[in-house]
C-alpha cells in the first residue's frame, strides 16, 4: 500500500522535507492534496474527523495504512529505517532525530522572520517589525544554525560526506532542502555567508547529484518556491543583510 502524504497543495514548506526522503527512497507515495477529486478537504477531514482517535494537530501527516503519523521530525524518525535512510546503528537513530528536530526549529525561526507577530496577520501587516526579524535572524541566527551544522558535519567519525553515519540520511536530504530554501529567501545573506561553510555546500551539491533527487528536481512534482510557503523572498527583507 502506497504511504499517504498530506500538506497544504500549491506550496513546498514543510511538507518538502518528507517528500525529498520519499522520493530519494523511490518510495511508493501519493501526495494526497494534489489529487483530482481529493484536494485540501481530504486533508482536512482526517484533522476535523469525529472518528479518528489520534487527529492531527496540522500538516504535513503521513498515513500507512491506518497509522497516522505527525510532525516532520516523528515522520522521518519513522519512515527513516524503513526507507534505508536511517543509520543502521539504533543508537544514532536518535542523533539522527536530534539534528532532524534543530532543524525544525531553525524552519520556525525562518517563518518568523516574514510573520514576527501575529500567523494570521498577512506579511503586509507586520512589514516593518519582519524587517527587524530579518535583520537579527540574518545577523545571529543563521551563523548560529549552520556553524553548528558545519561543526557536527566536520566531526563525523565517519567522515564529512554525512551528517550522522556512513551513508546517506534523511537528515542529509533535509540540509539540502534547508540552504535550498535559505538561498532563495536571502540570496544576499546567503551570498555573503556560503563560503564560511565548505562541508554544508559540498554536501548540499552531493545530495543535489544523488540519481533520485536530480529526476526530482527536475520533474513538475517539485514545485518552485514561493510567497506561500515556509521560505520566501521578500528582498526588503534580504536587504537588511
Amino acid at each position: 500500500m502506497a504511504y499517504e502524504l498530506y500538506y497544504w497543495d500549491g506550496i513546498q514548506g514543510r511538507g518538502e522535507f518528507v517528500r525529498l526522503a520519499l522520493e530519494e527512497a523511490g518510495a511508493d507515495y501519493v501526495d494526497v492534496t494534489r489529487q483530482p477529486g481529493r484536494g485540501t478537504g481530504a486533508m482536512l477531514e482526517i484533522m476535523k474527523s469525529e472518528g479518528e482517535p489520534h487527529i492531527p494537530f496540522a500538516p504535513p501527516f503521513l498515513k500507512d495504512g491506518d497509522l497516522i503519523i505527525p510532525h516532520v521530525a516523528n515522520i522521518l524518525f519513522y519512515l527513516g529505517p524503513k526507507l534505508g535512510l536511517a543509520p543502521e546503528d539504533e543508537s544514532l537513530r536518535y542523533v539522527a532525530n536530534g539534528l532532524q528536530l534543530t532543524i525544525t526549529d531553525f524552519v520556525a525561526e525562518v517563518h518568523d522572520t516574514h510573520h514576527p507577530i501575529d500567523v494570521s496577520l498577512y506579511y503586509e501587516d507586520q512589514r516593518q517589525e519582519a524587517k527587524a526579524r530579518s535583520a537579527a535572524f540574518i545577523r545571529d541566527r543563521i551563523p548560529k544554525f549552520l556553524g553548528y551544522f558545519e561543526r557536527v558535519l566536520k566531526r563525523n567519525p565517519k567522515g564529512a560526506d554525512h551528517i550522522v553515519g556512513n551513508a546517506v540520511t534523511y537528515v542529509d536530504l533535509s540540509l539540502f532542502q534547508l540552504l535550498e530554501g535559505l538561498t532563495y529567501a536571502f540570496p544576499k545573506a546567503m551570498k555573503k555567508s556560503k563560503a564560511e561553510y565548505p562541508a554544508l555546500l559540498a554536501l548540499h551539491d552531493a545530495v543535489a547529484k544523488r540519481p533520485n533527487i536530480a529526476r526530482y528536481l527536475a520533474c513538475p512534482r517539485r514545485l518552485a518556491f514561493n510567497e506561500e510557503g515556509i521560505f520566501r523572498h521578500y528582498p526588503e527583507l534580504d536587504a537588511a543583510s
